[in-house]
């Protein structure tokens, strides 16, 4: 019995909800997503409420279960509220700024690295004095947002031994002892 699957789903003022056969349209104030839903599983709307129902207790239904009935919820909230992720980046001499939709970074190689980012993620890039710089991510979408944060962590990852490097905002990072001095 999955839990997270048998869990109701609040539609929330403002957000209209469809099913067209098996694909899940949620639209909003922020956006428009829609997700496919695989396999035995049922998507029923009633007043402002959605449920995800399995047809079969096979395993494959039963893991697709929880799955789709997490996807629809995140596309709810993210249309109703959005989604909003913050980096840091902590080095000397660590740099991102923007223009557009290209957020161009200064990590420490011998060349700035130039990203092009989705148009549906907004991005806002700070620096304030004694402070690390910042870069703030916004987006109705929860699977966009991640994967482009990944990939902008993934140009520099926090290493363990001076912890420089893009972490997220509030990460720890495990940091581990440098070398001993030589023995005599």
């Amino acid at each position: 019995m999955s839990r997270i699957g048998n869990a109701i789903i609040a539609i929330p003022a403002g957000v209209d909800v469809k099913v067209n056969g098996n694909v899940v349209t949620v639209k909003g104030a922020k956006g428009e997503l829609s997700e496919e839903i695989l396999g035995n599983i049922e998507v029923k709307i009633e007043g402002s409420t959605l449920t995800v129902v399995r047809g079969d207790e096979l395993k494959d239904t039963k893991s697709k279960h929880g799955l789709y009935r997490s996807l629809i919820s995140n596309m709810i909230e993210g249309i109703s509220k959005g989604y909003k992720l913050d980096l840091e980046l902590v080095g000397v001499g660590y740099r991102a700024s923007t223009q557009g939709q290209n957020l161009e970074l200064t990590l420490g190689f011998s060349h700035n690295i130039i990203f092009q980012l989705p148009t549906e993620i907004m991005v806002v890039t700070t620096a304030e004095r004694g402070k690390n710089p910042t870069i703030a991510l916004e987006c109705h979408d929860k699977q966009l947002i991640g994967a482009v944060a990944a990939k902008i962590r993934s140009f520099r990852k926090p290493e363990p031994y001076k912890g420089k490097g893009i972490r997220f905002k509030g990460e720890q990072i495990r940091r581990k002892a440098g070398k001993s001095a030589a023995k005599k």
